[in-house]
């Protein structure tokens, strides 16, 4: 991508350029925001660094590129975390300052930034950035600073203090002096007081005056003057006010050609500097318009509509889609707008919106229509309507059109409160895949972290790992634990349920790695975790493989984690034991045997959290309808051959076993957040007469028992597969029923 770098003359967004250059990126002009008033060294911004700003213009003919300028009129206006466009806020100064670079560089599709910890200033500059349809990239972000501190020096940055404002950081004794220099104090300081080695805390800010993007020449600093802005006894605040420098030529160096190609400029002058002046320009045709053209999708035509919904009312599951056969199936577009417009309706009709959903399940009929889905999706879920975070998202294709679904199913985790702690960086980093568009890395809602679908991409890149399936898997895992870092869990520790999609193009000669790959990387990240001092308790987690026809970017396996994050993880520590057992009736003629335990997974935290997976395998089904009364039918070895008495028997038997599961935990059906229904399409058993079935399981449990009551709705989702099951290796299940409960 052709990049331009906002700079600031610091050591950060210099090594940040670096780092575009290493990934293939071609560096075609600089942008700098500096202080109105050319005597005023430091503004009070949290957003830009501006002492030094008097040497920054050099840095067009250091570097060989033009350099665009604009003095920052705004202040800080809009102070909450979430940045939205806020006239005379000083973040409106970028947007102006990238406009006129992106209309005299037409060519320009990504900005770079040297943020390395600071949401504030990285989602400001994301904002900016989608506002005018360009790619953030941090390359810097989330990165070990004391690592990063010495790749630093390693790549020949020669940068000096500039500002100091830190215990332990003298004025007159540290100002001017190379990180080099002052690395061993850094560290010190970061044992004796916590301080930020790389600054990030504002405990110092440097001034680069040479480095291997300066290809032309580097700058002396002669004569300069500290200022004290706060002479305090403890811990003084000093700057540098420049007041000579001067260019010293230099050959140029190779390190600054990247592939045979140079960071040569559209411009005629590529060392030019420009001022950008003039006020807010128009808002950008990038921004995304008004939905008006999807607002009327309430009728559905020609379609039978199809909805579910748990019983919960505080945080519930909902999934919506459209009941027709192939023939009569509409474009993938089409029939995802109604889709949406009707759970629009569905959740306004309790008074919510698409703020209060925490995560959504994208089923599609076709990776290949995966674009347009795309668009039609960010016409409606978007980051206006959703001023607390936008839910966290995964996308899957399946067999919807041979279960006579339509092309598009969608499901929404929706809670009544908005408590929720959204992750969505959207800048291309080094830490892990960026979620470029409307949905989330991970939303945690009341210690419970629903995670996005996790592909083996890697990040600086964004490309999938081609090495091997197990290559894939790792970086998939690597790109999880990542995001789980970044709400101090683990995903070997604290995992209640992985999801694994896996997709129909592993040979099943090659499906024993998957569980092989992942049970090693878990162990070994859990032995460091304990190694780090974690006080976690480990969870015994459930594991479900799902076989489906693709995946996004046509990746091989997608993962799906969710975790238990404590509010405080000592206390729950402690306290987070299994629930004693509670003794279940028999019901609907089942004797408890011990081949029924062989069926379970479950993972209980502490009375709070309750999942379960049921898996009906052949072997499942010939033991459960041998104990019919009168069965003496050979149930055969394919799942096409099961009879549809049988089938209901076997629904029968799920529900049975997920109720006694919940009795026995303390739980309830109407503590049930989701509850989704896995079978193959193979089965060839009609949808309609599946779902049927199940109702009246749910129908029979209510007249048993005051435990439970029919609602007008299933409150589960049946979710058409090619293959489901808890081993990778044998994805071939009947029946699968995966259930998550939570207690309010």
């Amino acid at each position: 991508m052709k990049v331009v770098a906002l700079v600031s003359g610091g050591k950060d967004s210099c090594y940040a350029i670096m780092k575009c250059i290493q990934y293939g990126h071609q560096i075609v002009a600089l942008a700098n925001l500096m202080p109105a008033d050319d005597s005023v060294d430091e503004l009070d911004s949290f957003m830009y660094q501006t002492v030094g700003h008097q040497i920054i213009g050099s840095y067009a003919e250091c570097m060989g590129v033009p350099l665009f300028r604009r003095r920052i009129r705004g202040s800080t206006r809009h102070q909450t975390l979430n940045y939205r466009m806020t006239p005379g806020d000083e973040v409106e100064d970028m947007f102006i300052l990238l406009s006129e670079v992106k209309r005299q560089i037409p060519s320009v599709t990504a900005v770079s930034s040297g943020a390395i910890a600071s949401d504030y200033q990285r989602l400001r500059v994301e904002s900016v950035c989608s506002r005018l349809g360009l790619v953030s990239l941090a390359y810097l972000w989330k990165q070990d600073q004391s690592l990063l501190l010495r790749d630093m020096i390693d790549n020949d940055i020669k940068a000096i203090t500039v500002k100091v404002a830190a215990i332990g950081l003298e004025p007159a004794k540290h100002l001017g002096k190379e990180i080099a220099f002052l690395e061993p104090h850094l560290h010190k300081l970061k044992e004796l007081y916590g301080i930020n080695v790389c600054g990030e805390g504002g405990e110092y800010e440097t001034l680069t005056l040479d480095c291997p993007l300066f290809i032309n020449a580097r700058i002396v600093l002669g004569k300069y003057q500290i200022a004290l802005h706060s002479p305090d006894s403890i811990a003084s605040v000093g700057v540098i006010h420049p007041q000579e420098f001067h260019l010293e030529s230099k050959e140029k160096s190779p390190l600054f050609i990247v592939d045979g190609k140079t960071n040569a400029s559209s411009l005629e002058k590529p060392g030019s500097v420009f001022e950008v002046e003039g006020d807010c320009p128009q808002t950008s045709g990038s921004v995304c318009q008004p939905i008006a053209e999807v607002t009327d999708l309430v009728d559905v035509p020609h379609q039978r509509p199809h909805i579910s919904k748990t019983k919960k009312d505080n945080i519930f599951s909902m999934c919506y889609w459209l009941q027709e056969s192939y023939e009569n199936s509409s474009a993938l577009e089409e029939d995802l707008k109604i889709v949406l417009k009707n759970i629009e309706s569905q959740l306004a009709e309790y008074s919510f919106g698409w703020e209060h959903v925490l995560y959504i399940h994208l089923y599609i009929s076709s990776m290949q229509e995966f674009t347009s889905a795309n668009e039609t999706y960010v016409k409606f879920i978007t980051q206006e309507k959703c001023p607390f975070g936008v839910p966290s998202r995964s996308t899957i294709e399946l067999p919807l059109l041979q279960a006579g679904m339509g092309r598009a199913y969608v499901e929404v985790l929706v809670a009544n409160d908005n408590c929720k702690n959204v992750l969505h960086v959207q800048s291309v980093s080094c830490w892990a895949p960026s979620c470029i568009g409307p949905y989330s890395q991970a939303t945690l809602h009341k210690e419970i972290l629903y995670m996005a679908g996790q592909l083996g991409l890697d990040p600086p890149t964004m490309n999938l790992c081609s090495a091997s399936l197990t290559a894939e898997l790792e970086q998939a895992l690597k790109n999880s634990e990542a995001v789980a870092g970044s709400f101090n869990s683990s995903i070997s520790t604290s995992a209640v349920l992985f999801s694994v999609y896996c997709s129909a193009r592993i040979p099943l000669s090659e499906r024993h790695k998957i569980q092989e790959s992942q049970d090693s990387f878990l162990k070994h990240t859990r032995l460091l975790q304990l190694e780090n001092g974690s006080k976690c308790k480990i969870l015994d987690p459930i594991f479900l493989y799902v076989l489906v026809p693709d995946l996004p970017k046509s990746a091989l396996l997608e993962v799906k984690p969710i975790l238990f994050v404590p509010d405080d993880s000592e206390i729950a520590a402690e306290k987070l034991q299994e629930q004693f057992a509670v003794a279940v009736p028999n019901s609907w003629g089942f004797q408890h045997a011990h081949w029924h335990d062989s069926c379970i997974q479950k993972c209980v935290v502490g009375g709070k959290i309750c999942a379960i997976l049921v898996s009906i395998t052949k072997e499942i089904v010939a033991k459960i309808c041998s104990e019919s009364q009168g069965s003496k039918e050979d149930h055969g070895d394919h799942q096409s051959s099961i009879a549809e008495h049988d089938m209901e028997r076997i629904s029968r038997f799920c529900i049975y076993l997920l109720d006694r599961m919940l009795m026995e935990n303390g739980f309830s059906w109407e503590d049930t957040i989701s509850l989704r229904i896995y079978y193959p399409t193979s089965l060839s058993l009609n949808l309609e007469t599946l779902s049927t079935m199940f109702t009246d399981a749910f129908n029979q449990l209510a007249e048993t028992g005051q435990r439970f009551e029919v609602g007008t709705e299933p409150i589960f989702n049946i979710v058409p597969v090619l293959g489901a099951g808890s081993s990778a290796a044998c994805m071939d299940d009947i029946i699968t029923c995966e259930l998550f409960s939570r207690k309010s």
